[in-house]
């Protein structure tokens, strides 16, 4: 079973997929450090973040590429956004020959106060992400949960919408892996 677990950049997916980790036997594979690492090899960047600032044609390559070595792997949890604002606008994060790919039966999309996202991203030193407004990080997760309905149509998958409340990281894991179990 593949499942995917998304979110704006700040809303905490990494943390409540700590939790998750230790409550499941799944393993989670975030597509955007795998994209990455692919990226790195071939020398097209240095860090992480200049993943959305690639020209189209080359992130949809990556894509591909991700969404063939991720489709190989069983019972996996994947990590990554519905949405990804760039610099044309926003690239769906799991476009059809993704979705295709990775043959998806659940989505969770975690959300949370936009205040609390902007607050969580800016008091992460560890990314460079792009400066949005409240009313900008809004606007991406409406974006998010109308892809996250898009996909769930193309593939028959489940949706849910998960609130990430601050300090709530397991407690939102545990609703997780109880809506998994089902």
């Amino acid at each position: 079973m593949r499942v995917v677990i998304a979110g704006v950049a700040g809303v905490g997916k990494s943390t409540v997929l700590k939790s998750v980790e230790k409550l499941t036997s799944y393993d989670i594979i975030n597509f955007g450090t795998l994209m990455f690492e692919m990226a790195k090899e071939i020398k097209l960047i240095e860090s992480r973040d200049e993943i959305r600032r690639l020209n189209v044609d080359t992130q949809i390559n990556l894509q591909k590429k991700a969404a063939a070595a991720i489709g190989q792997m069983d019972n996996v949890i994947i990590d990554t956004h519905m949405a990804i604002r760039g610099p044309r606008g926003f690239l769906p994060g799991l476009p059809e020959w993704v979705i295709r790919e990775l043959k998806v039966s659940a989505f969770f999309l975690l959300e949370a106060d936009p205040v609390e996202i902007r607050k969580r991203r800016n008091n992460d030193p560890s990314r460079l992400r792009d400066e949005e407004s409240v009313q900008d990080i809004e606007m991406h997760q409406t974006v998010n949960r109308s892809y996250a309905v898009s996909y769930s149509i193309f593939t028959g998958a489940t949706v849910s919408f998960i609130d990430n409340l601050p300090g709530l990281a397991d407690e939102v894991a545990e609703k997780i892996v109880e809506r998994l179990s089902k």
